[in-house]
């Protein structure tokens, strides 16, 4: 038998078939639902959307049409990601389940990780459109960037003849600025000009060029560029950061904890029996890709897994309060180990709570509420994610707390050796750092060198320290070749 019903509104139309099987359609928009093995809803989308255009925007209320609040299995349509002609985890866009933490476990993931998060402007397309300002400093725009490669270039015109200053506006004025960009630098330019960088200061700029001669003015706007805009890009500031363990990065070549951990063992601890528990309900919920990163796991020291015991190596930490924003922008996670899963998981502190906060999954028009307490598994590194708006209760700000956290393993940490390796190659580059008579030593060097963990140097440091039969384990071939004499043959 065939049913069919439809919403206030007439925006949303459900037909249920005589397999139980609920189909639900918004305009072109359309899912599969029916009830799985625990009682969960299981849903399947049959699309997926190209929303590639909205990484780096932030989701409204038009990028999803159904919330999914109850317990819930969430599969890509069939093609998207596996070939197989039955749902597998290769399908799965996200499990949720509510309630899954007690109250004990949430107050140590909140004591153990609460002061991991700090001011961040390192989080690109997650931190959305970038502000007017970034602290002390204020972006410079593609657009001001755009004038001045004008007058350095000499005032170029089009191919018809006609002047590019007035096409470079025409161009900006429909066109976005990136999430993240460079920077003026304010003081520099109170110093020479004395005037407000955000009205008018560039302004001025641009009556002085005009007012030059072109090779002046494009000797004075490479000037401008160079000495008045900052080397270093910014994206948005979030209240963000990271616990638990690094792997190996070109500028920090050796397996690491991160600062905050470093700084506060006892405290990150606490967090421990929380992540035992995530770790027990990921295998039971999402059992082979479980086991795929628990391989990973249990070829690394453990001393770089957190609690020692669990398939998870790092941390991400984000807060949201009436003074901190935590708001994601549509993105995909990177870093993540593929053959594994992410999560993301909110608690909260003596009971506050917020508006909105959605995870929203715009490929596929679904939003999950996610509160304290409950387990959200997601293909993070897949699916294209963001946060609904985030406001404070009716109750007000005081009763404003948000803290996200997603726990992960780091595919990059698969290459380290163990803690005690690890830890002495971070020795080695720190002594050569601090050696004023190493022979590649330079006014703030920070130690490191190309290829300095293929040459002789550091195999007689390691072998000093760990032994040979270490260098042998890590650099096998340093001791393959053998002297070809004749002492050493008899």
């Amino acid at each position: 038998m065939e049913t069919t019903s439809t919403t206030t509104g007439g925006n949303m139309k459900t037909t249920t078939t005589g397999d139980n099987v609920e189909e639900i359609r918004f305009g072109s928009r359309v899912w599969w639902k029916s009830k799985g093995d625990e009682g969960q809803d299981v849903y399947v989308a049959q699309f997926m959307s190209d929303e590639n255009e909205m990484l780096g925007k932030y989701v409204d209320s038009s990028s999803y049409d159904i919330v999914v609040d109850e317990d819930a299995d969430f599969y890509l349509p069939k093609g998207s990601f596996c070939d197989s002609v039955d749902l597998t985890e290769d399908d799965c866009a996200f499990k949720f389940r509510k309630g899954v933490f007690t109250h004990d476990e949430q107050v140590g993931a909140y004591e153990g990780l609460y002061d991991a998060a700090s001011k961040s402007d390192n989080r690109g397309l997650a931190a959305g459109p970038r502000p007017s300002a970034h602290g002390y400093r204020a972006w410079a725009s593609e657009y001001q960037l755009d004038i001045l490669d004008y007058y350095i270039s000499g005032q170029k015109r089009t191919v018809d003849g006609s002047d590019m200053f007035d096409d470079i506006k025409r161009k900006h004025e429909s066109v976005g600025e990136d999430n993240r960009g460079t920077v003026w630098l304010r003081k520099q330019i109170s110093k020479v000009y004395g005037k407000n960088i955000n009205h008018d200061f560039f302004p001025t700029l641009i009556e002085e060029l005009n007012n030059m001669s072109v090779d002046d003015a494009s000797v004075h706007a490479k000037h401008i560029k160079k000495d008045f805009i900052s080397s270093t890009a910014y994206a948005a500031s979030l209240w963000s950061g990271i616990a638990g363990f690094y792997g190996r990065y070109p500028r920090f070549p050796f397996g690491r904890p991160t600062a905050y951990v470093e700084n506060n063992e006892e405290q990150f601890a606490k967090c421990f029996p929380f992540a035992r528990k995530l770790d027990t309900v990921f295998k039971k919920l999402m059992p082979v890709r479980w086991a795929k990163q628990n391989e990973f796991a249990k070829r690394l020291d453990n001393k770089f897994l957190i609690g020692g015991d669990t398939s998870f190596t790092t941390i991400t930490v984000n807060t949201t309060t009436a003074d901190r924003n935590a708001r994601m922008a549509c993105h995909r996670d990177a870093g993540s180990l593929n053959e594994g899963f992410s999560n993301l998981l909110t608690i909260t502190k003596d009971g506050k709570s917020w508006k909105g906060g959605y995870l929203v999954c715009p490929e596929v028009g679904a939003a999950i509420n996610c509160r304290p307490g409950d387990l959200l598994l997601i293909d993070n590194m897949r699916i294209i994610h963001a946060n609904s708006p985030i406001e404070a209760p009716d109750s007000g700000d005081e009763d404003f707390l948000r803290m996200s956290l997603v726990f992960y393993f780091r595919e990059d940490m698969d290459q380290l050796g163990s803690w005690e390796y690890e830890a002495l190659r971070r020795k080695y580059v720190n002594g050569r750092r601090k050696n004023p008579d190493h022979p590649l030593q330079r006014r703030a060097w920070n130690g490191v060198s190309s290829n300095m963990f293929e040459q002789q140097e550091w195999y007689d440091y390691l072998e000093l320290n760990m032994g040979r039969e270490i260098v042998e384990k890590y650099h096998p071939a340093v001791y393959s070749q053998k002297p070809n004499t004749l002492e050493a043959f008899l």
